[in-house]
This record gives C-alpha cells, structure tokens and sequence, in this order.
C-alpha cells in the first residue's frame, strides 16, 4: 500500500478483554427482534415505550418540590417521553435552594427514583452537579493538572504546584511545573461548587465516588437508576498529572524528563514522536484511571454507565468500549462529529444503544425552536446512527415562576411551558418510531473511515490535547462528503478497534496520514488479501469507492440513508436534509426484493416502492425491502380540491403566546377517494442573523407557526408539525356537513418578548456569575398562527 508508514514509537491501545466480552454479552441480551416484517411493521405502528426519548431534567438551585417534581413527571409521560437525566445545575432564586447532597436534596432524589418506577419511566442519574466532576470534596492534590511552563527564571509555586525540573533551552531558562488548572465545575448547584478533579487519577475519581456517587446511590438504593452519566469531558487545559513522569517511563520504556521541552517547542526531528508518547500515555491514563473505575463502581451497584466519551482528556474512539452506552453531541453530518464516534463504537464493540445529546443549542435563542426544528436536527442524529434521544432539554420551573417559566442559558425548551406542547405526542412518537426501528438487526455500513489517532497524538500542544477534535484537520473537509454524495453511509474505525475486532467493512478509507502502528497495517494486509478494499483519499475518491462497490443508494445530495440488515429484510431509514422538496430516482442495492415504503411520522404504510423518492422539505421516510413485501402503489394519486377554507385566521396580538381555535363547516362527497386537510406548503428561509456557530434549526417556516391539531366531528385527527403541512382525514369525515376545528399554538417567545429582560443583579452578588443567558439581545415576538389557505382535498 503506498505511502503506509508504521508509526515508530506507537502501540495500540489495550481493553481489558473481560470489559470487552461483557459489553458482548450486554448487547447480545439487550433486545429481542422481530422474526417477519408483520412483526417490524405491528413494531413500528405501535412502538415499546423503552424507546422513548428522554430529557435532561434540569433541577435549578436545586429548588424544587415533590409537588412539582411529580406533575412534571407525569407531563413528561403524557407529552410520549420515556424518562429523564436528573442533572442538578445553578439556582435562579435567591432563597429556597437546597444545598445539594443535603439530606433534603437527597429524599427528593429519593421520591423521584420512586414515583419513576410507579410511572414505568426511566431514571438516569448525572454523578455529579453540573459538569465536569467534582466540586468541594476535592482537594486541589487531586484537582486537574496541567504542566505549567515558565520563562521568568524564578518561577512562584502555588498551592498544588511542584516544581519538576529547569532547562536552557535555546538561552532561555524554561521551568517545568507540575501544575493545576484551577478549573471549575460549570454551571454547579448550591453546595456543589470546586474543583474539577484529576480525570488522570484513580485517587480522585474514588473520592468522588465516595463523597458524591455513593449518597446518590443510597438515596435510590430502591430504585436503582437506569444508568449513571458522564457529560462531555471538558476539561480545559488537563495534560498532566503528577504521577505522569512515573507513568510515562513505565509505559513507554524512557524518561520523558530530559525532553519535556519537546512538549512547548519545537526541539528538531524528535518533537513528534515524544508529544505522541505524551499523548497516548494521557489517553490510557484516563481510561484506566477515570472511564473503567466508573464502570466498574456503576456495576457493583446494579447500573449502567453511560458517557459522553469526548474532549478532554484525550479519550478515543475506542475509549467508548469501556462504557456500557456510548453517547455523542452534535448535528454536523457531512463532517466529523462526535455522534458519528460514538455510532461507530457501538457497532465496533456491540452496544446495540448509541444515545445522542440532542439538541443542544437548538435554534436559539430559548423559546425560539420548533418542532419542525426537532425533527429537523434528530433526522440528522438518526443518520449518524443514533436510536436513542436525550433532549437538551427541560428545566424544572418553580410554579411562582409564572409563564414562560424557568429555563437553561443555552437551550430550547421541550416542556408544557411551550405552547405547542399540544403537538408533542405526535413529535415524540415520530422519534420513538425511528429509534425503535434503528434498533432492529445490524448497521449495514459499508465503508469505514480510518482515525489516524497517531497522527493526533504527535499533533498535541500544551492545553491542546483532544483526539476527536484533532479529527476535522486529519480528515480535511472532503472526505466524508465525498463517500456521502457517493451513495454510502460509514463509520470510523480506529487502531484498537482493528487490533480487538478486525475490519468488519468491505471498504476502509485512508485519509492522509503520517503514522500507522505496524499491527494495524498488518491487519490491513490480510484484511486486503481477504477481499477488502483499501481506499486512500484523493479527489476523485467517490469514483473509487464506486469502482470497487455500487452505492448502497444513490439519489440526490440532500438525501441522507441508515441502512439496517434483518434476516428476512434490508430496512432504510431515508431523510430530507434540505430546505426544499427533493424527487429523484433511486437506486437501492438490493436484489430479488420488494420495497414498501412507510411513514414514520404516521405510522401508515404510504405509496411508493423505492424506485423514485418524493420528498417535501425534511420529511422522511422508511423503506423496507423482503421477499414478502407488497408495494402499495408507486406515486400519491392526484389531488381535487373541494373546498377552500380561506386564509382569514386571526391572531389575537403579536406579543400573545397560547393557542387559538377556528372552526368550520364543510360539505364533503360521498367518494372512495381520501380526504386531507392541507394547509399549504412551508417558506425557505435564506438567512439567519440570529444564527449562531453551533445553533441549528431548520431553514423553512411553516405555514402554520407553530403546530396545530385537528379535530373533525370532535374527534383529534392528527395533528400539523411538519411537512408535507396536511392531516388525513379520511377515518373522522362522513358524507354531507362536517365540523373542522383547528386549535393552532405558536411559540412562548412571543410572551417573553413583552416583559422585561431578567435582572440577575441580586443573584450574581449571592452566588456569583455561574452563568449568562444565550442570545437575551436577540428575543423578538414572531408569526403566528395559520399563515395561508387551507384546503380540503380529495386524493
């Protein structure tokens, strides 16, 4: 293969093989599977509520009440949400906060874990308040270092600090100080402020199991949670710790000492190889010394460990295999993402679960986003191979708050405070279809992308120590959507990965690298030998791709695919990404089967056989392929119009948030035909001043801002979120006068945009700026209501 170099001082990382097998052994029993398309298809009409979307629970101070807790539970299950993280983070009310882990804190905790089981939803539980871990309990011995690098010659040694060693370097006296961020868990609950801890230390994360994980677990000794949960490892500037000298000479054979300016210079040829020997030496650290005695602690105690494994520390992609759920974070699917890394482990190591942080930064600022916005960015987590949403999120709100309530600085808000709340059963069953249908039989994917995590490590600087980070330059912009418009969907793969399971793929894609461990390029030769495919990047690598393997789908860009293989069908989760409708042939790679096509929004099986896909703006759609499979015809028949219910809808004022009912009669034939209410089609939105770097929302308004739901002769038809804006109502109409009521809501910004901007003044003097709310400047009341004609129409 040409232009492979074998790393010269790398090795590929060790899992213990009993975690590796037992997280096997997790997945094997995780799930029992249909065994025809009858059962996947009465499965995905009527869905098992353990694939429910969950949400972040925000607990304010925390300042809440059973009261509260339990109508916001039951709220929770009403709107179709199956459980929910418990996550205590800063107060927004000066008195009444309950320190946390106090004894009050914790038989709140308790009622919760209680009143979930009664409720048959799932509890997950945050290990800590805020994030990163830790807080008052750790000391700043155990707190998280980094190596400080003076020049002064005559360097000041604070608490926690260590002088290491001086050297010239150049004419200049460098010190090397082992050394302490200072770092703060964020956003933290009264009585839940300090130190972030040592994530390269045993020491430290025992003390916080001790101090902080095992209260919490005593106070749900009942009613164990489902899974405990690390957020996204941020922990800025750890790249060091002060056993790391030790460490490093046993792991790597040499002293690092003399060459630790390799570390904040450059000292000539060997510069690369030492800060890779750095680098890896930090990523086994914490997965030794952080991930597997979370792990471990979570089982002993009759849980899962479910983890954000990302960031800083330096974890891999394969660091996910010392985790029983794997989680990622973030929307951006034509490039690297931390989603995508954590799909990729799940089917590396068998997690049959890959949760997804969803959400996060939705359409800001908060009260801005829509469901069209949820389903718009969940379509995209779906692609990259996630089946189960934790949404970011809903904050508990105090019931003296009033209207909009309580909400988190940065995020949108999923509860009853939203006015379209009405519409959240269907939203929530759209996801729990597709979550659910994800789940069934095994990723298809073809291809898989090789992380040059070597190349990372040798790229490392001082405060800049995070593989997945280093991603996007290593794989450079095109890659990825290069094997995308190809026709295929993929995975990453990485060196431990290789070394553990092989190269379950029929492609590996090579970008440019510098450096190869030998083992991994061995497997790659047999891997070759055995009739894979290596591919290395280049210009024209979709050609390439092509030349060895048809595309799993080909169709239009803007369309996304997951490809899921059962025993007696292919199933294809297919997505509009754009802002516009899209028809196109399509070509799936499959042979001697009959396609149907479902509607995951409905539930209904809807015309189409696969060969062509029409789809309005960010619908989706679900084809299943099987020797028993019969296709309901290929196209949506033509439609008549029969009545035109006009475009009169008023709102009652621009700064009104709620819900507004119209009615109307009409005469409807006595037909064969099927009958839809139609509300027009949705406006492209160009630009977005408001939008921020890693905001997403969908770039389309609706025609009805921001959901409505339909009853006719009194009973709910459906309800109107998404595109194609139309409700069958066929089953609820007879022939002669019908009665239609609409009840349309809008969103809760436009009541915020009235009252004045929050004054934290008094909240700050008391606890300190713990905080700042989100695009505040940026609130203003928007449409709402129906914003054109609606139609009945026979079809």
């Amino acid at each position: 293969m040409p232009g492979w170099k074998p790393a010269g001082m790398a090795s590929v990382m060790r899992i213990g093989i009993g975690v590796f097998i037992a997280g096997l052994v997790l997945a094997a029993a995780a799930f029992a599977q249909p065994s025809s398309v009858a059962e996947l298809r009465r499965g995905f009409e009527n869905p098992p509520d353990d694939a429910r979307i969950m949400m972040r629970w925000w607990w304010f101070g925390p300042a809440v009440t059973k009261p509260e807790l339990e109508r916001e539970m039951r709220l929770m299950k009403a709107g179709g949400i199956g459980g929910f993280e418990v996550q205590p983070v800063y107060p927004l009310q000066l008195d009444g906060n309950l320190p946390y882990l106090s004894p009050a804190f914790l038989d709140d905790l308790t009622f919760v874990g209680e009143k979930a089981r009664e409720l048959g939803m799932r509890l997950d539980l945050t290990l800590c308040s805020g994030w990163p871990y830790g807080g008052p309990h750790t000391p700043i011995e155990l707190a998280s270092a980094k190596l400080r690098v003076d020049r002064s010659g005559d360097p000041k040694i604070g608490p926690g600090e260590k002088l290491i060693t001086q050297q010239t370097v150049n004419g200049v006296t460098l010190s090397f100080i082992s050394s302490r961020t200072g770092q703060k868990v964020k956003r933290a609950a009264v009585g839940a402020e300090g130190y972030v801890l040592d994530h390269y230390s045993r020491a430290a994360i025992e003390n916080h199991l001790k101090y902080v994980g095992e209260p919490l677990l005593k106070a749900l000794a009942k009613t164990p949670p489902y899974a405990v949960f690390s957020d996204s490892l941020e922990v800025y500037g750890a790249d060091w710790t002060p056993n790391f000298l030790e460490e490093f000479r046993r792991r790597r054979g040499y002293d690092l000492t003399p060459y630790l300016a390799a570390l904040a210079m450059d000292i000539g040829p060997k510069t690369a190889d030492i800060r890779h020997d750095w680098g890896e030496t930090l990523t086994e650290l914490a997965d030794e010394n952080y991930l597997t005695p979370i792990r471990e602690w979570a089982a002993q105690h009759g849980t899962r460990f479910r983890s954000q494994t990302y960031g800083i520390p330096p974890v891999t992609l394969s660091s996910n295999a010392l985790v029983d759920l794997p989680e990622g974070e973030g929307w951006r699917w034509r490039q690297f993402s931390a989603t995508r890394w954590a799909s990729s482990a799940s089917h590396l190591y068998g997690r049959p679960v890959t949760s997804s942080e969803t959400w996060t930064w939705l359409h800001s600022p908060v009260f801005r986003a829509t469901p069209l916005d949820m389903k718009a960015e969940a379509d995209l987590h779906f692609l990259e191979g996630v089946n189960q949403m934790v949404g970011h999120g809903w904050p508990y709100s105090s019931p003296e708050a009033g209207e909009p309530g309580w909400h988190f600085y940065a995020a949108a808000v999923f509860n009853q405070h939203n006015p379209w709340w009405i519409a959240m059963p269907d939203i929530t069953r759209y996801l729990q279809r597709v979550s659910w249908l994800l789940r069934q039989g095994k990723p298809a994917n073809d291809v898989s992308v090789y992380l040059p995590t070597d190349d990372a490590w040798a790229g490392f600087t001082l405060g800049h120590d995070s593989v997945n980070q280093a991603m996007d330059r290593l794989l450079g912009p095109d890659l990825i959507p290069q094997i995308l418009d190809a026709g295929y969907n993929f995975d990453f793969i990485d060196d431990a990965a290789i070394g553990k399971v092989g190269v379950p793929y029929r492609i590996v894609v090579l970008p440019h690298f510098k450096r190869m461990p030998a083992g991994t390029k061995a497997k790659l030769d047999a891997f070759q030998r055995a009739g894979g495919h290596v591919v290395e990047d280049g210009a024209d690598l979709g050609a390439r791709l092509k030349a060895v393997l048809p595309p799993d789908l080909a169709a239009a860009p803007e369309i996304g695919f997951v490809h899921r293989k059962l025993p007696f069908a292919e199933v294809y989760f297919v997505a509009n990404t754009s802002n516009h409708a899209v028809k196109t042939r399509a070509a799936f790679r499959v042979s001697g089967m009959k396609g149907q096509a479902w509607n995951p929004v409905t539930g209904e099986v809807v015309p189409g056989d696969g060969s062509e896909l029409d789809l309005a703006p960010y619908e989706s759609r679900v084809f299943v392929f099987s020797r028993a499979a019969s296709p309901y015809g290929q196209a949506k028949g033509l439609s008549h119009l029969l009545a035109d219910l006009g475009s009169e809808w008023r709102w009652p004022d621009e700064y009104f948030s709620g819900t507004q009912t119209y009615e109307k009669t009409v005469a409807v034939p006595a037909t064969g035909r099927e009958f839809y209410l139609s509300f027009g089609e949705g406006t492209p939105v160009t630009t977005d001043e408001r939008r921020a770097g890693n905001s997403f929302r969908a770039m389309l308004e609706s025609p009805v801002r921001e959901a409505a739901v339909v009853y006719v002769n009194g009973k709910r038809a459906g309800a109107v979120w998404c595109a194609p804006y139309e409700v069958n109502i066929t089953p609820f109409v007879k022939a002669g006068e019908n009665q239609i009521r609409i009840v349309v809501a809008n969103l809760a910004i436009n009541e915020l945009a009235k009252l004045p901007r929050l004054d934290y003044t008094a909240l700050i003097a008391k606890y300190g700026r713990r905080f700042d709310d989100q695009d505040f400047d940026k609130i203003r009341p928007e449409p709402a209501g129906i914003r054109g004609d609606v139609k009945l129409i026979s079809r």
